[in-house]
């Protein structure tokens, strides 16, 4: 494997940490403070060996070590429970954090009973060098997440929120999960089916229904805070019933999002799939009835926040005055402009819709009203259904969402500028050089005007490397914005902020195949990078050769 980068070693405490239930700044503390043993895949670990039945074998490895730890850990916390510790001598609650009592408890190192098979040997170290470490990476933690200093808020809030929880729950597959988890951690256990087959085993009845499951998770939850005591494992169970439950992407991120809100109630735009599903299907069942006209008029009227249906139909481009006195035909003729007008709003609906409180509630009365639902309560009901059904739907199924409709392509301007530049565009006309290579699929847009006449200009020349080599060239880089790294070795890093320099390839192709076929003619800067084999630069610079 090589050595870990810092973002690579990261990725299995938060794997770990989150399994175990322990707190992932110490996993980081162990791994400063011990770099030991010499790993096999030249990494170094965390201060654990072997015991018992626990071999080498399964620690010879950095994703080894960092799994024993986080269950050694976890295994020292069972210890000192059974020994009498109360929470408060583990945790401090105000800060966050483990207790400085729990750490010298850690720095004086561990020896598992031979019942826990999954825990190592840990190897004493130094406290103040332990506790160091771990506070800084619980402050930077914390700062990163913009938590506030003092954490006391934290265990009441969890509390409301688990005992709210069960009034709001919809049976939905990633609520289950999230008790799921909550139970699989608050007892300890590595995975879900042990979750499962513990709540089995306490229960009289089979689990394999949903229902069933479902009646016994919601009884579970809803004792959790009656028995909750604050130890730190019993926190994380809460914490990531929380994080699974409002879909946030951290376990700080739970934190942050209970500050202002502890209620379990589900966000208003959490069904907006469905809805955008619903308004996707209408174009299919709309057959010009009066009904559905009125509908989708009234949905149209709350969409732009007008005062009456007349304002709708006019902004829609009918003058209601002209259909007093009409003939039968020309109602019809007004009916049926009515409706692509209608159904011109309705397939714009997806791509205009930016989740504000007025527009869902269009939305929502749009599907009361079609559904004929007695209110707004029961048209969510409908979606909720939907989206249960969604969830589990295969590509090609019935209930699988419909496939989102492209909106026409807008015409080519003449002249390309910082106002109009469209992603799926070619640069050029007939060229497969497009807006959205040179600005990594928009990430990274010009901000002047001489850019953009820059990347024309390469896009040109760009034209004819391709012409001559007969084969397509993909885009690796292309403009990059001044001070961000260009992230290859390149003496000229700079000509890419000004959208002049790329890196492309060509597929089957090495990067010395294209150099030695360009550089005869290429009047502009050419360079390899030896790390990057296939990958060649290009700009339209004074006239240089280089490998890096």
């Amino acid at each position: 494997m090589g050595f870990l980068t810092a973002a690579h070693r990261h990725h299995y405490y938060i794997q770990e940490a989150t399994r175990a239930g322990i707190h992932l700044p110490l996993l980081v503390a162990l791994y400063a403070v011990h770099q030991s043993p010499l790993l096999e895949d030249g990494e170094v670990g965390l201060g654990i060996s072997p015991a018992h039945q626990l071999g080498r074998d399964q620690l010879k490895t950095f994703p080894q070590q960092v799994k024993v730890a986080a269950t050694t850990l976890r295994s020292i916390t069972s210890r000192l429970t059974a020994q009498g510790w109360s929470a408060t001598d583990m945790w401090d609650e105000d800060n966050g954090s483990y207790t400085d009592r729990f750490l010298q408890a850690i720095a004086d190192g561990y020896s598992p009973p031979v019942t826990d098979t999954g825990a190592g040997l840990l190897e004493t170290t130094d406290l103040e060098a332990l506790r160091t470490v771990y506070r800084a990476e619980v402050n930077l933690s914390y700062q990163m997440a913009e938590l506030p200093y003092n954490l006391s808020f934290l265990d009441g809030a969890l509390l409301r929120f688990a005992q709210n929880l069960v009034d709001h729950y919809q049976s939905l597959d990633y609520q289950r999960q999230a008790l799921l988890e909550a139970v699989r951690l608050w007892r300890k256990l590595d995975d879900v089916p042990l979750a499962i087959a513990a709540l089995q085993a306490d229960s009289d009845e089979s689990l394999s229904l949903e229902s069933t499951l479902d009646r016994v998770l919601l009884d579970v939850i809803s004792k959790l805070p009656d028995n909750y005591a604050g130890y730190p494992h019993q926190r994380e169970a809460l914490l990531r019933l929380v994080q699974l439950w409002r879909q946030v992407a951290t376990r700080e991120g739970a934190i942050a999002s209970l500050e202002t809100n502890d209620s379990a109630e589900i966000a208003p735009g959490s069904l907006d799939a469905a809805l955008i599903a619903f308004v996707l299907t209408l174009p299919h069942h709309y057959q010009g009835k009066g009904e559905q006209r009125n509908t989708l008029t009234e949905a149209y009227r709350l969409w732009h926040d007008l005062d009456s249906r007349t304002v709708a139909i006019r902004h829609l481009g009918i003058d209601p005055k002209a259909l007093i006195d009409a003939t039968p035909d020309a109602l019809e003729s007004a009916a049926r402009q009515l409706d692509r007008a209608l159904l011109q709003f309705i397939r714009t609906v997806p791509t205009q819709f930016n989740e504000s409180d007025a527009q869902r509630v269009a939305l929502l009365k749009l599907v009361q009203l079609w559904r004929h639902c007695d209110n707004s309560f029961q048209a969510r009901q409908t979606l909720l259904e939907d989206w249960q059904r969604m969830e589990r739907a295969t590509h090609l199924s019935e209930d699988a969402p419909p496939a989102p409709v492209p909106l026409p392509a807008p015409s080519r301007p003449v002249t390309w500028s910082l106002n109009n530049l469209q992603l799926d565009a070619p640069i050029l006309p007939h060229s497969r050089f497009t807006w959205a290579m040179a600005t990594q699929g928009g990430i990274w847009v010009p901000d002047t005007q001489e850019t953009v006449d820059t990347i024309v200009a390469l896009t040109e020349c760009l034209q004819e490397v391709s012409d001559r080599l007969g084969r397509s060239l993909q885009v690796a880089l292309w403009y990059v914005p001044p001070g961000m790294p260009v992230g290859v070795p390149d003496p000229v890093s700079d000509r890419h902020t000004t959208g002049n320099a790329i890196k492309l390839y060509s597929p089957g192709l090495s990067a010395n195949q294209l150099y030695w076929m360009l550089d005869p003619w290429w009047a502009g800067g050419l360079g390899r990078c030896s790390q990057f084999p296939h990958l060649i630069h290009l700009d339209r610079g004074d006239r240089t050769r280089w490998l890096q």
